[in-house]
């Protein structure tokens, strides 16, 4: 015989309540710190990285690379922009720290060496005329859309304690998702 009275009902509400909370802060306990330690989504905005990324790319965050390992010349970095850290920007990593950088007639210098960037962009004309001594926390980023491009030909290097992590994964548009070459 099945006992239906209120005092029971109550309890059997009680347990599912119960149960269902613990769900969530099993949940919770997992999900914030992967989210706010180890990987975070960002959203691509304009265009200033074509061909190789475009406005409305999804991508998935490294967040803990850079803890172990510094950034390394050619990888894609989201940090906060130096002018206002409320906002996020995706560059590309140019320059390493004490690095001489030099910009001019179309050409990117390193050291007084041209920088190869064919790995990753075709028919490349730098344009602007900006010549820079990194210090030993600093990083000179540019976008790969060199024409549409806000960086630090503009506004300056980039401390390392800006940069958030390096771009791992492209969720979407599906049909160009998956891990992402640095």
């Amino acid at each position: 015989m099945i006992d239906i009275t209120p005092k029971n009902k109550f309890r059997e509400v009680v347990e599912f309540t119960w149960e269902i909370l613990k769900i969530v802060i099993i949940s919770l306990a997992i999900i914030i710190p992967i989210r706010y330690f180890l990987i975070q989504p960002f959203f691509v905005n304009g265009a200033s990285m074509e061909p190789n990324f475009h406005d409305g790319d999804y991508l998935i965050v490294d967040e803990i690379s850079y803890r172990f390992d510094a950034p390394e010349r050619g990888d894609v970095v989201i940090f906060r922009y130096p002018l206002d850290p409320s906002q996020f920007f995706i560059k590309r990593v140019i320059g390493l720290p004490g690095e001489s950088i030099k910009v001019e007639d179309g050409k990117i210098f390193i050291n007084g060496k041209d920088l190869d960037e064919s790995e990753y962009l075709q028919d490349i004309n730098t344009a602007g005329s900006v010549e820079v001594k990194l210090a030993e926390d600093e990083y000179f980023v540019l976008g790969d859309n060199r024409q549409a491009s806000s960086d630090s030909r503009k506004w300056g290097e980039v401390d390392k304690k800006f940069i958030i992590g390096r771009a791992w994964l492209r969720a979407w548009p599906f049909s160009r998702a998956g891990v992402l070459n640095n």
